[in-house]
């Protein structure tokens, strides 16, 4: 048990029964009243998100998590395919389950999953990965980069803005936190 005060982004706390990622974390302290902590929360098991507020004296228990690295395989229509390089252990997960993560999996590369009680209930990708673009607009004769940024999309189907002069084919580094172009690479 730790005190709420010393939660951050990204940890993962019991409440409600089980586990819950921690969102959003905003510190209060209104006049004359005790410090409290606003924290936004999403389970890992069910996806339900939650608000909550902490007082400064609270605590908390965070979820004893094991660690795992998994190499992604493959996927079908609603399937992602996942082996162990621990065990070679084969495991299959829905795109229910990954959410926004299934935009940023590509063939073979590895990534680190999170256990709570034996099952999975999260997959953390690299901060930032290389995609290729699949289809976007022509450039524009006269685009400078200040120009607007035009839609894409990428190998995984996920689709972001960047700038005029990216053509179809190009590979484009992106940040998985926020899913923005950050640059050519």
């Amino acid at each position: 048990m730790i005190p709420a005060t010393q939660i951050k982004v990204g940890q993962v706390i019991i409440f409600n029964g089980g586990p819950c990622r921690v969102v959003k974390t905003l510190h209060l302290t209104p006049g004359n009243w005790r410090g409290m902590v606003q924290m936004k929360l999403a389970n890992l098991k069910t996806g339900t998100g939650y608000e909550n507020r902490f007082r400064s004296e609270d605590k908390v228990d965070l979820a004893e998590l094991d660690s795992h690295t998994l190499k992604y395989l493959y996927h079908t229509a609603e399937e992602y395919h996942f082996m162990s390089t621990e065990t070679y252990e084969m495991m299959m997960l829905t795109k229910d389950e990954l959410g926004d993560t299934a935009n940023y999996l590509i063939e073979d590369s590895e990534v680190t999953a999170l256990y709570y009680e034996g099952r999975p209930v999260s997959i953390e990708v690299p901060n930032f990965v290389i995609l290729t673009v699949t289809e976007t607009d022509p450039t524009l004769r006269a685009a400078t980069v200040s120009s607007s940024p035009k839609p894409a999309t990428l190998e995984t189907g996920l689709q972001v803005r960047v700038p005029q002069f990216i053509n179809n084919g190009d590979r484009v580094k992106i940040d998985t936190r926020d899913g923005t172009f950050v640059e050519r690479a």
